[in-house]
């Protein structure tokens, strides 16, 4: 079965849509887009020159910018926003109305809540010294890692840091430091409060689920 598009869609030259994709009503995607199979493209969603793998759904009213990679089997809920050069793993979900900025990169399997936000520079000004605008020349992008498995909670700012394998950002932090595999953090500026399984539970000694000991994570700080 090739890609189904809605009548309303609009698909540029030299775009691939893999098998079994569905493009949904007034979505766009521009030139240059590569879509895998057994993709969903929502409504009103604008995909730029990006790469999207096999199963991954796009949901209404999101923006995809150019050189931007997501892998397969994502979910990107409504409104998300992912920047130029962003890089999203395999089995990832985007809650709605995050934002994904450009330097940006995320391991396989790491959720972000709705409405968190990374960013990129740490000097952020509209305009330089002498009052003209600034542009792509006039700033250095600073980078955020979040590694496989982690998870960042509801309104969370993440400012550029790494992120550790499986850790826990609590809603509402504001994360300003480098944050330990299976580490739990909190508050703004986020402290750490502990540390969590690959079940998301707080540690105690041993998570009797998914075998993950306290005391083993710890020594991994």
């Amino acid at each position: 079965m090739t890609a189904t598009m809605h009548a309303t869609a609009q698909v540029h030259q030299n775009v691939r849509l893999g098998e079994n994709t569905k493009v949904f009503q007034n979505a766009l995607i521009h030139e240059g887009a590569d879509i895998g199979s057994s993709c969903i493209i929502g409504k009103d969603v604008e995909i730029e020159a990006a790469s999207i793998s096999d199963k991954t759904r796009i949901w209404n009213q999101s923006h995809v910018r150019k050189e931007a990679k997501i892998g397969s089997n994502c979910n990107i809920g409504k409104n998300v926003f992912v920047g130029g050069g962003v890089v999203i793993g395999n089995n990832c979900k985007v809650e709605n109305n995050v934002n994904i900025y450009e330097g940006v990169v995320l391991e396989d399997g790491v959720f972000l809540g709705p409405s968190c936000t990374t960013t990129n520079d740490l000097a952020p000004r509209s305009i330089n010294p002498d009052g003209s605008l600034k542009g792509p020349q006039d700033w250095v992008m600073s980078k955020t890692l979040i590694k496989r498995g982690a998870s960042v909670g509801a309104k969370a700012v993440i400012l550029p840091v790494t992120i550790g394998e499986f850790a826990l950002v609590g809603a509402g932090a504001t994360v300003t430091k480098d944050v330990p595999a299976f580490g739990l953090v909190v508050g703004t500026p986020a402290r750490l409060a502990g540390y969590v399984c690959k079940c998301a539970r707080k540690l105690e000694t041993k998570c009797d689920e998914c075998g993950v000991k306290l005391s083993e994570v710890e020594l991994q700080e």
